[in-house]
């Protein structure tokens, strides 16, 4: 097992230094001729990469405010039973948790974006 470990950490190192000097070459924008032909956005990778976190971000808090209510569900189900009390309060906690590491995120990265972008003058 470790064996095989060690291979795909060297094939994996391998591939990453070989794809090293794409991430070089990269470009601020995309050329809107690129961009049509290739049925692309011509927004910046910047842009891009925002837009996508800002999507899954609030597509997992989503899913967190989703299991707060299946857990509030449970509970208010639960007729006394002890064991439903527990799992759904198990699983509000651990939403709630969520939630909480999601909002962080979030703030992290606006906060990130706006620190970088001013530092390096391109947000």
């Amino acid at each position: 097992m470790t064996k095989l470990l060690v291979r795909a950490s060297q094939i994996g190192a391998a591939v990453s230094v070989l794809l090293l000097p794409a991430a070089a070459r990269a470009q601020l924008t995309i050329d809107p001729s690129y961009a049509g032909t290739f049925n692309l956005g011509s927004g910046s990778p910047v842009a891009i990469v925002i837009g996508i976190v800002n999507w899954a971000l609030g597509l997992l808090a989503l899913v967190a405010v989703v299991l707060v209510l299946i857990g509030g569900f449970m509970w208010m189900t639960a007729a006394g039973n002890e064991e439903k009390v527990d799992k759904a309060k198990k699983i509000l906690s651990a939403a709630i948790i969520g939630l909480v590491i999601i909002l962080a995120a979030w703030g992290i990265t606006i906060y990130a974006i706006n620190v970088l972008g001013t530092a390096t003058g391109s947000v």
